[in-house]
C-alpha cells in the first residue's frame, strides 16, 4: 500500500534523494505513528502525513505528523531539546518517534456584543509559544506570523474586524470542524486549526453565525485568554488582551451550516 507522505524539497535536501524515494515507496515509513504536533494518532496509509525532520547540533530526527496539523519541513532545535524529544526507540535502535513540545491551538466559542450586535466568535490562544519555522529564537512569534496572513491588531472589541479574504469557518451538522486558509499557490483551502473530534457549538452562537454569515476569529499568545467558563469572563479576558497589545482578529466567511 502506498503511503501517502508529503516530503518537501527541504526534508529531501538534507535527507537525499534516496532516503526520501524509500520514504515514499513505503520502505521506511511507518504505517501509523503518532502525530508530533497533536499527539493523537496518524496513519500514513490513509489520511496525507508530513515527514518533519528536526535537525539538532549532532543528531537528526525524522518524525510524522498529520498534514493537516503541519507540512512538511525542516525544524532546528538544540541538541537538549532533540534528545529529551525522542520518546522510543525501534529495534534497530535508531530513534522512530521526536515529539517536542509542540504548541497546539486551543480554540473558545462564544458570543461577543459588538455596536450593541451579537456575532459569533472564535478565540484561539496556544498552549505554548509559537516559533517561526526553523527558528532557534525562544520568543513567540504567534501574532506577527498572523499579521503577515492578514489578521488585524485589535487594540478594543469597538467594531467588527475587516474579512480575511481566502479564510472560512468550516460548521457541519452543527459542530465546528475547521478554520481553513487558502491553499500555497492558489490550491485549494487547508486546514489551518482542525477538531480532532468536531466541536459542539451553542444553538444561539450557530444561529448567530447563520444569520451573519461570517464568524469573528480572535488570537492571543499563550497566557492571555486562558480557558474562561462564561462568556462575560472571556469578553473580559478579550477586553485586557486587546488593551495589553496582544489580541489580533479577522472576520471569517461561515462554509456549511
Amino acid at each position: 500500500m502506498p503511503r501517502m507522505l508529503d516530503v518537501s524539497d527541504d526534508v529531501r535536501a538534507e535527507i537525499g534523494d534516496e532516503e526520501a524515494d524509500r520514504l515514499l515507496a513505503g520502505e521506511n515509513a511507518p504505517g501509523s505513528y503518532d502525530c508530533t504536533s497533536c499527539r493523537t494518532p496518524g496513519d500514513s496509509e490513509q489520511e496525507r502525513t508530513s515527514t518533519v525532520l528536526f535537525i539538532g547540533d549532532e543528531t537528526a530526527v525524522l518524525a510524522f505528523a498529520h498534514a493537516t496539523c503541519l507540512p512538511s519541513q525542516v525544524v532546528q532545535v538544540t541538541e537538549e531539546q532533540l534528545q529529551g524529544a525522542v520518546r522510543s526507540i525501534n529495534p534497530d535502535g535508531e530513534p522512530a518517534q521526536a515529539v517536542p513540545e509542540q504548541a497546539v491551538l486551543g480554540v473558545t466559542s462564544g458570543l461577543i456584543l459588538i455596536s450593541g450586535e451579537l456575532h459569533p466568535a472564535l478565540v484561539v490562544e496556544p498552549t505554548g509559544p509559537i516559533v517561526r519555522p526553523g527558528s532557534t529564537d525562544i520568543g513567540d512569534d504567534f501574532l506577527p506570523l498572523l499579521i503577515e496572513q492578514g489578521f488585524m491588531p485589535v487594540t478594543e472589541l469597538s467594531s467588527v474586524p475587516p474579512v480575511l479574504h481566502g479564510w472560512s469557518v468550516l460548521l457541519a451538522m452543527g459542530q465546528l470542524h475547521a478554520v481553513l486558509q487558502p491553499g500555497t499557490g492558489g490550491g485549494s483551502p487547508v486546514a489551518w486549526w482542525q477538531a480532532h473530534q468536531a466541536l459542539q457549538v451553542a444553538e444561539s452562537w450557530r444561529a448567530a453565525a447563520n444569520k451573519h454569515q461570517q464568524v469573528l476569529l480572535f488570537a492571543a499568545p499563550v497566557g492571555s485568554i486562558g480557558r474562561q467558563p462564561r462568556e462575560d469572563l472571556l469578553r473580559d479576558a478579550l477586553d485586557k488582551a486587546a488593551a495589553n497589545g496582544k489580541l489580533v482578529a479577522a472576520a471569517m466567511p461561515l462554509a456549511g451550516t
